[in-house]
């Protein structure tokens, strides 16, 4: 697989629903660390997700110290809205995982700063607003990622 989008802590099923078509267009790889904020058999992930269940890997993982103890961190990349580092200057490659927040309140604190030069923010325009909607961010943190790799279908 070319990318691993991993979801820590979703609380909204459709924008986990988008978040899976997503990813089983672009072949990528979906992790959900828990605690999720809803069940997957939830009416509103299923219908936002479609009719491409039958197309996407996903990988549950029960904490994330469980996530970083099983995976490559040097190929961790993670988004903040609270960092100046913008993706545009992120190199990424195959494998790599770009690691979302919860919609609530982001990632914790003590694994942005455990993994400070590894965290990077979408740049936003407008300070007066707080960020950009998960299943947005992963859209256009995904493409770059896939550009980058220039993958292929």
């Amino acid at each position: 697989m070319p990318v691993n989008v991993v979801l820590y802590s979703p609380q909204i099923p459709q924008n986990t629903g988008n978040i899976s078509r997503l990813c089983a267009v672009t072949n990528s790889v979906l992790h959900l660390i828990e605690p999720l904020g809803f069940s997957l058999m939830d009416k509103q992930l299923k219908r936002a997700g479609l009719d491409y269940w039958d197309f996407l890997e996903i990988k549950r993982h029960r904490s994330i110290e469980h996530f970083l103890e099983n995976n490559d961190t040097s190929k961790m990349f993670f988004l903040s809205s609270k960092v100046e580092k913008s993706y545009w200057e992120q190199n990424f490659e195959n494998d790599c995982y770009i690691i979302f927040g919860s919609e609530s309140s982001g990632l914790p604190v003590d694994i942005t700063e455990k993994f400070k030069n590894q965290v990077v923010t979408i740049p936003q325009f407008n300070k007066n607003v707080r960020c950009h909607n998960l299943s947005n961010s992963v859209s256009i943190v995904l493409y770059e990622a896939l550009r980058q790799i220039n993958y292929k279908r």
